[in-house]
């Protein structure tokens, strides 16, 4: 029976949490869309997730773009079909790789600095003061944050997968001998808007995911600096892992057939 007890005491709390998340979002969302706004809060923060995230993100998409025209090249030279490296390339950046890895490096890097500054806060009652002010901590903390997280994600995967398809056409004429007008014939043939939509979809979806999972866990940390390490731990783990559910969820909405 103390097994089945832990069983249902896990599952419970389980459910407490889901229930607090819930209630947390749909209250952030009504501030989001109710005066009045903060037009330079969101400002900074769109500063900050946006262009500070440029160098990260830019990064990862080049290299990533250029490894995945790589492998791409090795294995489909089994099958002699290397003219298909271009198409891969330009789809799977635009799909999967621009959104998902861009969502990741900016949750470890947004999530993480969210949770940090809102935990902060908490544990050192600057929120409990804003309140004392009759100032809603959830329209001056959190609604910044989620609107810039929500608009400056889809820029950061637009960018992300420019300088994706530009890495791969970098690797398949400098490195692979791929003719430069054929390459870039190859990847706008078959790219569709579709698959530019998808990405910047999934890409909105991470940005507001991110930024709720950090000012969740930042609002709700307790303990002093332990809390708050707790908080940016549970920031982006949690940010990671709803990153990778959603973008299944979503790839099967646009793409199931």
């Amino acid at each position: 029976m103390s097994f089945l007890a832990a069983v249902g005491r896990t599952f419970l709390n389980f459910l407490a949490g889901v229930g607090r998340l819930v209630i947390f979002t749909a209250v952030a969302l009504s501030h989001c869309v109710r005066p009045p706004f903060y037009p330079r809060l969101i400002g900074r923060q769109i500063i900050d997730i946006g262009y500070y995230s440029l160098p990260v993100v830019g990064l990862t998409a080049l290299f990533t773009g250029m490894v995945l025209a790589l492998q791409s090249f090795t294995g489909f030279a089994r099958f002699n079909a290397e003219s298909a490296v271009a198409t891969v390339v330009v789809l799977s950046v635009t799909r999967e790789l621009g959104p998902v890895l861009g969502g990741l490096m900016v949750a470890g890097r947004i999530g993480a600095a969210m949770a940090a500054e809102i935990g902060t806060m908490r544990v050192t009652e600057q929120i409990d003061a804003l309140t004392a002010l009759s100032t809603s901590p959830m329209k001056y903390l959190v609604a910044p944050r989620l609107l810039a997280g929500l608009v400056m994600l889809p820029c950061l995967v637009v960018v992300a997968d420019l300088i994706g398809v530009f890495g791969g056409f970098l690797v398949g004429v400098y490195k692979l001998d791929f003719n430069a007008a054929s390459y870039l014939s190859s990847s706008w043939q078959y790219l569709e808007t579709v698959d530019v939509v998808s990405g910047l979809v999934k890409a909105a979806v991470f940005g507001f995911l991110i930024a709720l999972m950090g000012c969740y866990h930042g609002y709700h940390s307790r303990g002093g600096a332990q809390g708050v390490g707790a908080a940016t731990t549970n920031a982006v783990v949690s940010a990671s892992i709803l990153i990778l559910i959603f973008n299944y969820g979503i790839t099967e909405l646009f793409f199931a057939r």
